[in-house]
């Protein structure tokens, strides 16, 4: 393993941020993630563990240790009771992992086809689409305690899977480096394609009995249409997470906005951030580089050159002007570093 010093960060976020790491570092197998946790150069380097880049945003140079996991492999481990189980290495990029799971026809992931990111995250932000969170396929996760170097086994309930959090994101944050997650998939797959935006897409395209494949084409097919390719313009995809309040609030909302958009949630009703951002005008905004999608308010943009502070600038302008228009709290689903 090569430690480099001052490397640069930027095409290693999708955000497209200029940022230098101290000192930065790949690891291409676990025995090297294990050894590399056993040295003075990842407990004495404040370690940040980074994957596809896709979900977070930084506003200065990160001054201490970047580890890239690039850790590839994924395998059947087991097949019972109509599932099967896929151990799926960390750094395998997760829409790959979801076209060779509807390749084999396994279901369960489809519905969160053409998500960014690296699988090793997928379980910390407990990601989610069209009805479909990570969660509901979860088996397991392999994870390595940074303070022991020790590996340890964490199941669904150790999670404590939350809309967007996890315990990783709580009481584990920066406490453990995920190495592999395992998946229960279905042999024999049920399709949900109960969720508005994609039944609407099935429905114009006259599909009436939609496949696994049906629905990861679909919701490609949406995603490319609302959001944009990193790889065109820089972003990290949904900023805010959708707000959630109680039924009460919520009738009160409806009363003063009658368009608002919202949906069931199991502890009250969840807000679309993007409506939201969207009706208090920012839906298209642009201030030098930094700007707002003009198809998707809930995405922020780096249009070229915008640094990690004008991005979160403009985040705390979105926030203060929503909070000001309907009451609501934003909070940020990416992690600002």
């Amino acid at each position: 393993m090569l430690i480099l010093e001052n490397h640069s960060l930027k095409e290693l976020n999708t955000f497209r941020i200029a940022a230098c790491a101290k000192s930065f570092v790949r690891v291409s197998t676990t025995g090297e993630l294990l050894t590399l946790v056993d040295t003075p150069s990842f407990r004495e380097g404040n370690p940040l563990i980074l994957g596809g880049g896709s979900n977070m945003l930084f506003t200065a140079d990160y001054n201490g240790l970047v580890v890239q996991q690039i850790t590839r492999g994924r395998h059947v481990i087991d097949e019972k009771d109509g599932k099967v189980f896929l151990k799926v290495m960390a750094g395998e990029p997760w829409d790959e992992l979801v076209g060779y799971c509807v390749q084999n026809g396994w279901g369960g992931l489809e519905n969160l086809s053409l998500i960014p990111g690296h699988v090793g995250s997928s379980p910390i932000q407990n990601i989610g689409a069209y009805g479909t969170e990570l969660r509901d396929h979860f088996h397991s996760l392999e994870a390595i305690d940074r303070n022991t170097g020790k590996k340890m086994t964490f199941t669904g309930p150790d999670c404590c899977f939350g809309y967007r959090e996890s315990f990783f994101k709580g009481e584990g944050k920066n406490r453990f480096v995920i190495a592999s997650v395992t998946f229960a998939l279905d042999s024999k797959p049920v399709v949900h394609t109960h969720y508005g935006e994609l039944e609407r897409e099935l429905k114009s395209k006259g599909i009436k009995e939609a496949s696994i494949a049906d629905v990861r084409e679909v919701v490609c097919d949406i995603r490319k249409r609302k959001l944009p390719d990193p790889a065109v313009i820089g972003n990290a995809g949904s900023f805010f997470k959708n707000p959630v309040v109680t039924m009460k609030r919520y009738r009160q909302l409806k009363k003063a906005f009658p368009g608002i958009v919202a949906y069931p949630e199991q502890k009250g009703t969840k807000l679309a951030a993007g409506w939201l951002i969207e009706q208090a005008g920012w839906k298209g905004f642009r201030k030098g580089d930094a700007g707002v999608h003009d198809k998707q308010a809930l995405v922020l943009v780096n249009h070229k050159n915008a640094t990690g502070m004008d991005i979160l600038r403009l985040a705390t302008e979105i926030q203060q002007s929503v909070r000001l228009k309907f009451g609501v709290p934003l909070q940020p689903e990416v992690t600002i570093i």
